[in-house]
């Protein structure tokens, strides 16, 4: 005979919790170099400007040291990191893995709608390269590529990609003043192979793609200076 037991009611837990909407302002301010690397942040003044309690700033401080974003110590201030140059380089292997993978599944499954999917993604990249909008343009290329994966039958794997390409956006951000134009360019030349039905030269087309991030660092470190990537 089973044992009984007794469970208690689940109380209701709201679809965006309170840290993770700390986390998720925080993450955009680092990746869109509101804050700085260098920034100190302080629990105290992060609850008193968001009006909230200070665990889930704690919390997001937290997270956000998990991802390396956050220098967090006892007794000292906390402080935004630089990029971390080895992050984006094992990033950058993983999402080659992947994507080259993902393409090549795209370019076999791509239909009628896939297809008007990314197109229409595409038609916005180009509005706000002409508009100026680099926080929406860098929505619309995670869009992109996140639109491959549930092509290709794989939308499991973008998560993976986004946990681990945090420091990569924040390089692929400072570059969009003068490499968006770039970074269209490469989606149109994906775009055209998966649409000719060839799955080498998408995947050729997403290798060079995805290598361009090399390039990024090193103008990072010239026009912005050695402070700005951390090299250990």
């Amino acid at each position: 005979m089973a044992r009984p037991f007794n469970l208690q009611a689940l109380e209701y837990v709201p679809a965006v919790s309170v840290t993770d909407q700390v986390f998720d302002a925080l993450y955009d301010r680092i990746v869109e170099l509101d804050l700085r690397p260098g920034t100190r942040l302080s629990e105290v003044e992060v609850a008193r400007q968001m009006e909230v309690s200070r665990q889930p700033v704690r919390d997001a401080f937290y997270r956000l040291s998990q991802l390396g974003f956050l220098l967090v110590r006892p007794q000292r201030p906390t402080t935004v990191t630089a990029i971390s140059a080895r992050a984006v380089l094992e990033a950058r292997f993983m999402r080659t893995a992947i994507e080259l993978e993902t393409v090549r599944l795209a370019t076999e499954r791509l239909d009628e709608a896939g297809c008007s999917t990314l197109r229409e993604i595409l038609d916005r990249q180009q509005a706000a390269i002409e508009a100026d909008h680099k926080i929406e343009f860098h929505a619309l290329d995670d869009e992109f590529h996140k639109a491959l994966c549930e092509i290709a039958g794989a939308g499991f794997v973008w998560s993976m990609i986004r946990d681990k390409k945090a420091h990569m956006d924040r390089a692929r951000f400072l570059s969009l003043s003068s490499g968006a134009k770039n970074a269209l360019a490469d989606h149109l030349r994906i775009m055209e192979a998966l649409e000719a039905g060839n799955a080498e030269a998408a995947r050729e087309r997403m290798r060079e793609h995805l290598s361009r991030i090399v390039d990024i660092l090193e103008q990072i470190k010239i026009e912005r200076g050695e402070d700005m990537i951390d090299e250990s």
